[in-house]
C-alpha cells in the first residue's frame, strides 16, 4: 500500500511550477536543492513532499527521468518522507502527456487537477481509463479542486460511475493569476460541496499569499490536512519575506500547537 494512502498532516510544496530564485533566493530549483529543502522541512514537521522538477533553465517540466532522479535522492536522503509528484499542466502539457508521466513512473502519489485531466464536460474515455487504472495500481491520487463547482463536478462523475470513489482532494484557496489572496472563510463553500463526496474522503487545503497560515489553521480546526510552502506563499503572516520552506513549516507547527491546544482553544 502507498505510504500516501493516508494524507500526512502537513505536506511540503517547496517550489511549484512558476516561481524561481528570482522571486526568493531560498526557493529550490535543482534536485539537490529540493532534497535539501525537503529534509529541513521534514525535520521541522512536514510529513511528505509535493514535488515539481525543473529543467536546466529552472522551467517546470513533466520529465520522468528527472523525477526518477529526485525519487532516488529522496529515498537516500529522507527515506521516511514519501513523494507525491505533480501533473500540473501550466498551459504546456496535454492530458495525454500528464497520463504518460504517471503510467511511466507509477509513483506512490500524484496530484491531478480535474479541470486539466477532464477539461470538457461530457464523456472522456481516456480520462476515465486513467482514473480507473491509477486506482487499480494503488497510486494515491489527490484531486486538485480550485472552486466548489469543481467539487460538485467530481462528485457527479463519481455518482455516475465514471471514476472510482475519490479518496483524497485538495481545496485551493486564492490564485496565482489574477493574484487573489486566500481567505479562511472560503473553505465553507468547498466543504459544503464536499458533502456529496464519499464520507471517508480525505481533504487538505493550500492557500496563496500571506494569509496561508490562517487558512491552514482553519483547515486543521475543521479536520483537514495542510499543504504549505513556497509554491503558494513566500511571505510570513505579517507580509514580510519568509526565510525558507522549513521556517514556514516550523511556524505552522508552532501555530497549530498553540491554536489547537486546550489553552489555545479557550483563549
Amino acid at each position: 500500500m502507498s505510504r500516501l494512502a493516508t494524507l500526512p498532516r502537513i505536506m511540503l510544496a517547496p517550489n511549484g511550477a512558476r516561481r524561481t530564485r528570482a522571486d526568493h533566493p531560498a526557493l529550490p530549483e535543482t534536485i539537490p536543492q529540493i532534497v535539501a529543502a525537503s529534509r529541513e522541512a521534514f525535520e521541522a514537521g512536514a510529513g511528505a513532499l509535493h514535488a515539481h522538477v525543473r529543467d536546466a533553465e529552472a522551467r517546470h517540466v513533466l520529465d520522468a527521468g528527472l523525477y526518477r532522479e529526485l525519487l532516488a535522492e529522496m529515498a537516500r536522503a529522507v527515506p521516511d518522507m514519501p513523494v507525491q509528484i505533480t501533473t500540473e499542466a501550466v498551459g504546456i502539457y496535454s492530458p495525454d502527456a500528464q497520463r504518460a508521466l504517471v503510467r511511466e513512473l507509477q509513483p506512490e502519489g500524484v496530484s491531478v487537477a480535474l479541470r486539466e485531466m477532464w477539461p470538457e464536460h461530457g464523456p472522456d474515455p481516456e480520462a476515465q481509463r486513467f482514473y480507473a487504472e491509477t486506482d487499480e495500481a494503488g497510486i494515491a491520487l489527490q484531486h486538485i479542486l480550485y472552486a466548489p463547482d469543481q467539487v460538485t463536478r467530481l462528485a457527479t462523475l463519481w455518482s455516475e460511475g465514471l471514476i472510482p470513489a475519490p479518496r483524497q482532494v485538495l481545496f485551493v484557496l486564492g490564485r496565482y493569476a489574477p493574484p487573489t489572496l486566500s481567505r479562511p472563510e472560503d473553505l465553507g463553500g468547498f466543504l459544503e460541496a464536499a458533502r456529496a463526496l464519499p464520507g471517508d474522503v480525505q481533504w487538505a487545503a493550500c492557500a496563496f499569499g500571506r494569509t496561508e497560515q490562517a487558512c491552514l489553521l482553519r483547515a486543521a480546526e475543521l479536520g483537514g490536512a495542510m499543504r504549505i510552502g513556497f509554491e503558494n506563499s513566500i511571505e510570513r503572516p505579517d507580509g514580510t519575506p519568509a526565510m525558507d520552506n522549513a521556517a514556514q513549516v516550523a511556524a505552522l507547527v508552532q501555530a497549530l500547537d498553540t491554536a489547537l491546544s486546550p489553552r489555545g482553544q479557550q483563549a
